[in-house]
């Protein structure tokens, strides 16, 4: 099954059936939930036109992915996106370093400063992620910085700079390519929220039914 003719990955990860009562809910916001479907399969097949100089590899989004949902301690989500990882071929090592990167980067958050003013009050100091030494060459260069800029934006979203977008550019990535990744780690960010909030109301609805 290809991503774009997928179900709708909201659903699935979720545990939503046609019929359910949550199937209601989302079908009462048909655009939403198509949008969020269409971003999914845009992010992870996409087909860049004739000439594009996109170097933004189908394994290197699945391994964000996975880092990103390791990150918000989604275990089963990772999974998901790691089954995509390996359909890609990607050697069983490169899921584990990024599976470890995750685990030893997951943190509660956000963390930042605000510029000096009310705000200040919700300044939150955290800790900055590196990828580990030993799994640098494995991961190369690319993958490594992508991972500390995830990090960044999903657990630091108040504390990027300049300084972090060069990182990247000095790893190799273009401009519309950071803007791509910047793209995806948002999106996950969201799906993930929105999957985690459905089960939510689905645990709730069902202890209801049961009292």
């Amino acid at each position: 099954m290809t991503l774009s003719t997928f179900p709708d990955l909201i659903d699935h990860l979720a545990g939503i059936e046609p019929g359910d009562a949550l199937d209601g809910i989302r079908a009462n916001r048909p655009q939403a939930r198509l949008h969020a479907q269409q971003s999914y399969v845009a992010l992870f097949d996409p087909a860049p036109p004739a000439g594009d100089a996109s170097q933004f590899a189908g394994a290197e989004r699945f391994a964000l992915a996975v880092f990103v949902a390791g990150l918000h301690g989604q275990a089963d989500i990772a999974a998901f996106y790691a089954q995509g990882l390996s359909r890609l071929d990607a050697p069983g090592s490169l899921l584990e370093a990024v599976a470890a990167e995750a685990a030893e980067g997951a943190a509660r958050g956000p963390y930042g400063r605000h510029p000096a003013g009310p705000l200040s009050v919700e300044d939150l100091p955290g800790p900055v992620h590196a990828v580990a030494q030993e799994r640098r060459a494995l991961l190369g260069a690319r993958l490594s910085a992508a991972l500390v800029h995830a990090h960044l934006l999903v657990l630091h979203p108040r504390d990027a700079k300049a300084a972090d977008l060069q990182a990247l550019l000095d790893a190799g990535w273009s401009t519309a390519d950071i803007v791509t990744l910047s793209q995806l780690v948002a999106f996950l960010s969201f799906q993930i929220r929105v999957v985690v909030s459905l089960r939510a109301l689905a645990g709730r609805s069902a202890t209801i039914t049961s009292a």
